[in-house]
């Protein structure tokens, strides 16, 4: 199990590392992670919601994400509240207090979870959350020390210390767990380390004396290698890519922004620049604004207005830049936003954007889905896209009616199963493109096409392309870059395991 002093210490990226070095050293690997509070999701091949930390960790697995990786999903809406994701399927909408009360129940669906993994892979990787010192959370945990308990799971704990008071949080996390907790644990890493290594020896010595708990390694800083944030607090490191850009993305930074990392494509292009926008001041003149997806519609929306971005967004889209709306940036672009039984919002009618025909219902179930298919619309953004293949997921709650005419999209298969429908919708200059499918830009032909429709707008010729990042190659960059700076001859003795 992979625990951390705090979130963002790098559990996450860590755990994806060991389920690729696990897997490539001839084990049968599944992540696993109890609860996860992210606005970052992903859909299993069955239609089921997971955190995308877990899918990313599957994939370094090398298996399908299944809805037993991460049982819980909160993913944190308006007002202190969340939806609550059980087993890949919205169960509840819950403040913190009521959310304690389901936790007795949940707990034997996580530990039912986590013994199917157990009993059918070899090895299953656990990623904690947050940190398990918390001393106000920890009678009703069920993602930390409790999870290692129950599977007597050996623990490694990490700090990061680009942050600083790294040794800190590690003595001090220790010094807070019971000591059946501290049994557990059978190593500190220390991640993000920038800087001479020979430095740390002291620290390094202290640490281990304090604790009696060896140092199991040191993990250098690195921004090379491309694996996807599974939170916000990533958002910091990419705020741009190309610094000289032939094409200027303004991706709206909502406060409830989710499933941000449909633009790490966006940001690899050569000749792309993307900004994640906050406010009127940051808006500049972009040649493209999108407005990405998002967990809380209405308020988001609200939050446009207040701050004078949804004005904006409108002007420009009159200067003729182009507008595309992804999931909940689609519903915002319509005339109307409906919510007859309150699953937004407490108002049952709220005024869209106006830059698509549409209108939008609310509806208390939740679509998930990964879906196949294809353009049968090609004009404006999507000119010279005919028949081009993409493939997508969805997760929204509700409907959007494109206003008289099919949209762009031909959808062919949802979830494995072959369907005939039809998704999105543009304006008529085809200049405003609203879409549900999240993983839009992850479709190399359909996203050149776009850019080179930009580009040529502005009389400028876009940078011939690069290959595409190739996940599998990155997974085992990473793999490589822990496997040399963590002791693994330690790690393969506290499981019991020989390398």
């Amino acid at each position: 199990m992979v625990q951390g002093t705090s979130s963002h210490a790098g559990k996450s990226i860590l755990a994806a590392a060991l389920c690729r070095i696990f897997a490539r050293d001839g084990y049968q690997v599944a992540p696993f992670k109890a609860q996860n509070m992210s606005l970052n999701s992903f859909v299993t091949p069955d239609g089921g919601e997971i955190g995308r930390a877990q899918a990313v960790q599957a994939a370094a697995a090398m298996v399908e994400p299944r809805v037993e990786m991460n049982p819980v999903l909160l993913k944190p809406e308006a007002e202190a509240r969340s939806q609550v994701v059980v087993m890949g399927r919205p169960r509840a909408v819950k403040s913190a207090r009521e959310y304690h009360t389901m936790k007795p129940a949940i707990w034997e669906e996580v530990t039912a979870a986590l013994d199917s993994l157990r009993a059918e892979f070899d090895v299953v990787v656990i990623e904690g959350a947050g940190s398990p010192a918390e001393i106000n959370l920890k009678q009703s945990d069920i993602v930390n020390m409790r999870v290692a308990l129950h599977a007597q799971a050996p623990v490694l704990l990490v700090g990061d210390i680009d942050r600083g008071g790294v040794f800190a949080q590690l003595v001090g996390t220790m010094v807070l767990l019971d000591p059946e907790e501290q049994a557990l644990v059978k190593g500190h890493v220390i991640n993000k380390f920038r800087g001479d290594p020979s430095l740390l020896t002291s620290g390094l010595e202290f640490l281990e004396e304090r604790t009696g708990v060896p140092v199991a390694g040191v993990i250098p800083w690195f921004s090379d290698i491309q694996v996807p944030e599974e939170d916000s607090l990533g958002l910091s490191a990419a705020l741009t890519s190309d610094a000289a850009p032939v094409v200027d993305v303004a991706v709206m930074r909502l406060p409830h922004i989710a499933n941000f990392d449909d633009f790490d494509p966006l940001r690899h292009e050569p000749g792309v620049r993307v900004r994640f926008v906050g406010s009127v001041e940051a808006f500049g003149s972009p040649d493209l604004v999108v407005i990405p997806g998002s967990k809380t519609t209405v308020d988001d929306l609200d939050w446009l207005r207040a701050g004078g971005l949804a004005d904006r967004i409108v002007a420009a889209r009159g200067e003729e830049t182009p507008v595309i709306g992804i999931c909940a940036g689609y519903q915002m672009l319509g005339r109307e936003l409906h919510d007859p039984e309150g699953v937004e919002s407490r108002r049952p009618v709220t005024e869209g954007l106006g830059l698509l025909p549409t209108s939008t219902t609310f509806l208390k179930e939740k679509v998930t889905h990964q879906v196949k298919g294809r353009v049968v619309e090609a004009r404006g953004l999507l000119t010279g896209c005919q028949g081009v293949d993409l493939t997508a997921y969805e997760i929204h709650m509700g409907v959007s009616l494109p206003g008289g005419t099919p949209g762009p999209f031909l959808v062919e298969r949802q979830s494995g199963e072959q369907v005939d429908s039809s998704d999105g919708a543009l304006d008529d200059e085809g200049l405003t493109l609203g879409t549900y499918f999240h993983g839009l830009f992850h479709n190399r032909e359909l996203r050149r096409g776009i850019l080179r429709g930009i580009a040529a707008r502005k009389g400028a010729s876009f940078p011939p392309p690069t290959d595409d990042i190739d996940p599998d190659a990155e997974y085992d960059k990473l793999a490589s870059l822990v496997r040399e700076h963590l002791d693994m001859h330690l790690v393969y003795r506290v499981m019991g395991l020989e390398p």
